[in-house]
């Protein structure tokens, strides 16, 4: 399965393609090529990176993702294949018929893994874990109780503590810039497993906004935030405030989401394992199993560096 994610933030590109190739022409270099088939992301944020209408045909056609990025280089856009299964009519007729338990039951276990993982990396980092791992067993059918915020609350006071910091969605500090950049990546892949699943990223779980295309990938990738955000603690603890995302910095973020993961006693890329989440959703919805499938452990074994 195609595992590569392309970052072009550095400098002027022209992209096109070439016997099923992608060709990345810098300026006054020689040209580069990557097979298409290889790409699961690319993610665009130069102002002056042009490319043909032929390279989104490729990407879409081989599956992958495009994410345009502001001069911040923050996502703020997505470009996803609309076939990705070969039954994707029948496969949204069963989303949007599923009934409300059923979807409240995946909540539930997507909310607990999440929990869990939020857990784990507070272990790991400080030798507790605020609760976190009592308070998952709380959460109930839907989580009514809301137990995903108080987990929360403890997390990021913990996580940053000494850093003055409040998760924003829409902040402009630097830790938020850069769990944002992150998200925004790891958004990206979950949207593709999605699409690859046949059930479609706007009709979610939980996120319900009109003006979001992508509630469902909100959905599904919660389990996976820690990734980033063992990172973002990381690149503060030895830099702190440097101002801005640098390449190098980016590539530290996307560098765990390149790793392998323990799923079912096996290690698989990230890409494997939420595509088979996104699976274990349909058969979830369609009565063939009674869990999704979650990894057993999110600790990245880093194998590959992006582009």
């Amino acid at each position: 399965m195609a595992h590569r994610i392309l970052d072009f933030s550095q400098n002027p590109l022209r992209l096109r393609t070439r016997l099923k190739q992608l060709v990345v022409q810098p300026e006054n270099e020689p040209p580069q090529t990557i097979p298409l088939e290889d790409i699961a992301v690319l993610i665009v944020s130069h102002p002056q990176v042009s490319f043909s209408q032929a390279v989104l045909e490729g990407i879409a056609e081989n599956g992958a993702v495009l994410i345009a990025c502001n001069r911040k280089s923050l996502p703020i856009g997505m470009f996803v294949p609309l076939a990705g299964h070969h039954q994707p009519s029948r496969r949204i007729s069963l989303q949007i018929s599923t009934s409300t338990p059923l979807i409240k039951r995946a909540w539930q276990q997507i909310v607990r893994a999440k929990i869990v993982a939020q857990s784990k990396l507070l272990d790991s980092l400080f030798g507790f874990d605020k609760g976190l791992l009592r308070l998952s067993q709380r959460v109930r059918s839907g989580d009514p109780d809301n137990v995903e915020a108080m987990a929360a609350r403890r997390y990021w006071s913990q996580l940053f503590a000494g850093f003055d910091f409040k998760r924003k969605p829409e902040g402009d500090d630097d830790i938020n810039i850069r769990l944002n950049f992150g998200y925004g990546v790891l958004r990206g892949i979950v949207a593709r497993a999605i699409c690859a699943s046949g059930f479609h990223p706007a009709i979610g779980l939980h996120h319900h906004n009109q003006y979001n295309a992508y509630c469902l990938a909100d959905d599904l990738m919660e389990p996976f935030r820690p990734l980033v955000d063992r990172v973002v603690r990381s690149q503060f603890l030895e830099t702190g405030h440097v101002g801005g995302l640098t390449p190098e910095l980016k590539s530290e973020l996307i560098e765990p989401l390149l790793g392998r993961f323990l799923l079912n006693g096996e290690l698989r890329t990230l890409f494997e394992v939420v595509t088979n989440m996104a699976a274990s959703l349909v058969q979830f919805f369609s009565k063939e199993r009674k869990e999704l499938l979650i990894p057993d452990s999110f600790e990245s074994i880093s194998e590959e560096k992006p582009f």
